[in-house]
């Protein structure tokens, strides 16, 4: 698929080692997450959320730093938000790149084309630009015109200047295959190096409740995109090619939240990138404390339909390290698209959803009441 071969064969290498040394949990990709604050406000986005007094926090250089080194995980991905807002991100993708990190910065591209001086093209760093599809797709999902353009934009100066550039595309269950699979088509001549897919979390705060997918709509919608493409490899998707067989419902997997562990203003966040249900103050607490058996499809109410590669990917990297002749017969065949569905988890001993975003709210609002005044 697209993942450059040297990323491939360093991530391999580490999730061999810690399998010989029997290590059960362990990350394989940090999510940093230096703010909230974002220039547009998707209706589908359950990250924007917060009052302004949250919203106007950023997390320091050096507090970011510290959670690479604390983690400790191969790939470091720098989320929000809108991590561009950040005045110290170049700073943060230096001091990655440093660690000897694969580093990607998530952004929209509002800001990508004034904000390009601030970073220099490594094969170890790409710009992952949020483009939902096509012109009219991107638009309805951010919920502003315009934006499409300006990201197309973005992405050919950032490549005429040498940087690696790979979309991340996410569906709902509005998606149309055909258009989807044309859309792919695109950013292959767009000129991108990967493009990353992923059904949509049903975010509890999202505004738009209404175009979330299941599970099994999930896997029919990714079939019968995939067989567009001959199974994926027509386009240069951005992943593991096992990531996409369980898309297309071929593949019984669980969650290892602990494989993307996510660092933000409020904490290391319990479980995962997805769901803030309490913080850690350290990574070693996050990873020794959390109840993780209490969080997945069939184990809690918000994961029911998640299919997200954040809580996923992971999974799939550890069985292609486990199994690699499956996971190469996929990337040379392709996805298979017909036949029976690999059974699903079950969901008899399912716990019931908390709500408990309002009382962590009230946390840090008193802590940023108490704190003295953010540096500029």
């Amino acid at each position: 698929m697209g993942v450059p071969l040297l990323q491939m064969v360093k991530i391999g290498a580490y999730v061999a080692m810690q399998t010989l040394r029997g290590r059960k949990r362990y990350p394989l990709v940090l999510m940093l997450e230096p703010l909230f604050r974002c220039n547009l406000a998707c209706a589908g986005c359950g990250k924007i959320d917060y009052p302004d007094e949250i919203l106007n926090q950023r997390l320091p250089l050096a507090d970011c730093l510290g959670a690479i080194d604390e983690c400790g995980a191969p790939v470091v991905v720098i989320a929000g938000g809108e991590p561009l807002l950040h005045k110290e991100i170049g700073a943060i993708v230096e001091g990655a790149l440093a660690r000897g990190k694969f580093v990607t910065v998530c952004t929209n591209a509002l800001l990508l084309e004034k904000k390009l001086s601030f970073f220099r093209p490594s094969p170890a760093f790409n710009f992952s630009v949020h483009l939902d599809g096509d012109k009219e797709m991107h638009d309805r999902s951010v919920c502003q015109s315009g934006v499409y353009d300006r990201a197309v934009a973005a992405i050919k100066t950032a490549k005429a200047r040498g940087f690696r550039v790979t979309l991340n595309c996410t569906l709902f269950n509005d998606a149309d295959p055909e258009r989807v699979a044309r859309f792919f088509d695109a950013a292959k001549d767009l000129g991108v190096d990967g493009v990353t897919v992923s059904p949509g979390y049903a975010y509890e705060r999202a505004p738009d409740q209404t175009h979330f997918l299941n599970r099994l709509r999930t896997k029919t919608l990714f079939r019968d995109i995939l067989r567009r493409g001959r199974g994926g490899r027509d386009w240069p998707l951005f992943q593991s090619s096992l990531f996409l067989d369980f898309l297309a419902g071929n593949q019984t997997y669980a969650c290892t939240p602990w494989g993307n562990p996510t660092r933000t203003l409020l904490g290391w966040q319990r479980p995962c990138y997805l769901l803030g249900e309490g913080y850690a103050k350290t990574f070693k607490e996050l990873m020794e404390t959390t109840d993780w058996e209490s969080y997945g499809v069939g184990n809690y109410e918000k994961c029911a339909d998640c299919m997200v590669h954040s809580g996923f990917e992971a999974t799939a990297v550890q069985d292609a390290v486990r199994h690699p002749l499956k996971a190469m017969k996929v990337a040379l065949r392709g996805v298979r698209t017909e036949g029976p569905m690999a059974p699903d988890l079950s969901r008899a001993a399912e716990r019931p959803a908390q709500f408990v975003f309002k009382a962590q709210v009230d946390r840090k609002l008193q802590e940023i009441a108490t704190a003295p005044p953010q540096a500029e």
